[in-house]
């Protein structure tokens, strides 16, 4: 393995963002589905408490290997695929996903099952953007 090349750390990234998309589609968003309503904000309150370390270290290194990527080339199908689906789960999360989660954190009871709701729907669409970068980070080390 060439360490001065994006690619193979690109697939371990885009990987573990995969992973990460996995986990809370799967796991947190759903436990968070069920908590009931009286506890929904507290619940929500830890949950963004708990994350925000793992987004914060996970995405820019992610940005930040698509970058290196693009620009030490080929821009191939692989490259083109792993930058669509990051910026299809990136725009999610900025478009329906953060702002869903500032309302949640103070909205009102009777608001919280719809924006959850909100919340598991936007995942399973960040979910397949990873899914879509991790194929093409894949593609390129094949």
């Amino acid at each position: 393995m060439d360490l001065s090349d994006p690619g193979p750390w690109l697939l371990l990234v885009a990987g573990a963002h995969l992973g990460f998309q996995v986990t809370v589609d799967l796991v947190v968003y759903p436990a968070l589905a069920e908590v009931p309503d009286d506890r929904r904000a507290e619940a929500h309150a830890r949950h963004s408490r708990r994350i925000t370390p793992v987004v914060a270290v996970l995405y820019p290194v992610l940005v930040g290997l698509l970058g290196w990527t693009a620009v030490a080339g080929p821009l191939e199908a692989g490259t083109w695929m792993a930058l669509l689906g990051a910026a299809v789960a990136a725009g999610t999360t900025a478009l329906v996903a953060a702002p869903a989660h500032r309302r949640l954190a103070s909205a009102p009871p009777e608001e919280r099952p719809a924006l959850v709701l909100r919340l598991v729907r936007a995942d399973r669409v960040r979910t397949a953007g990873a899914a879509v970068c991790a194929l093409g980070a894949l593609l390129l080390g094949a």
